[in-house]
């Protein structure tokens, strides 16, 4: 059985997983350093990179001849 491909080239991938733990890290020392609640700006974006990368993992373990929804 042949595994489908994902939404994410492996350049991306590696690009959003980068982009997921910047993010993930500087919320929490944005939260400690600043005393407005921007830190939650990069909550959000971590939250969403994570939602993609997500979608992919799901999108590579799909079959690649199942029927797509």
């Amino acid at each position: 059985m042949q595994q489908g491909s994902g939404i994410l080239t492996p350049r991306q991938r590696r690009l959003a997983w980068l982009g997921f733990l910047l993010a993930a890290i500087q919320a929490p020392v944005s939260a400690r350093l600043v005393s407005d609640d921007s830190w939650l700006f990069s909550l959000c974006v971590a939250v969403m990179v994570a939602t993609v990368i997500v979608a992919d993992d799901a999108a590579r373990r799909r079959p690649a001849d199942a029927p797509v929804d």
